[in-house]
């Protein structure tokens, strides 16, 4: 795996883990590669510090992006759960109403099987799947 820092149109930042350099070159030709915050698909490679420390040092800066990032997935939860409506495991089905104008549109979150996700991205309905992190507090 490779990590890569990257940046959209309107210059946010994020960082972004793909297979090797030939996979990311290839979800970048494609368009498969979004910004988390807003959604634009034009993004570039973001330059990059270099890492250079000791281990110690590389240790207590992995255990604070470690908890940064799940204060920031914490965050991002509670975002979406007072500005969306929750769907359990209708998720599917509520999506494809909305994507098919069978009922009103409205940001919804659930829980959909693999199978489902696929097939709702195969036929065009854009979904993001998001890792959950639960409310604790970090120790």
């Amino acid at each position: 795996m490779i990590s890569f820092n990257l940046r959209c149109a309107k210059d946010h930042e994020f960082e972004g883990w793909f297979k090797d350099s030939a996979s990311f070159d290839a979800q970048i030709a494609q368009k498969k590669i979004d910004c988390p915050v807003c959604g634009s698909r034009k993004v570039e490679k973001a330059l990059s510090r270099p890492n250079i420390s000791s281990s110690r040092t590389q240790g207590a800066a992995q255990a604070e992006a470690a908890r940064k990032m799940r204060e920031t997935l914490r965050e991002f939860r509670r975002k979406v759960e007072s500005t969306h409506e929750h769907v359990g495991d209708r998720f599917a089905e509520e999506a494809r109403k909305i994507h098919y104008g069978e009922t009103e549109a409205r940001g919804i979150y659930g829980e959909a099987t693999g199978e489902e996700a696929q097939s709702l991205a195969e036929e065009g309905i854009a979904i993001a799947q998001i890792p959950w992190i639960e409310e604790v507090k970090d120790n």
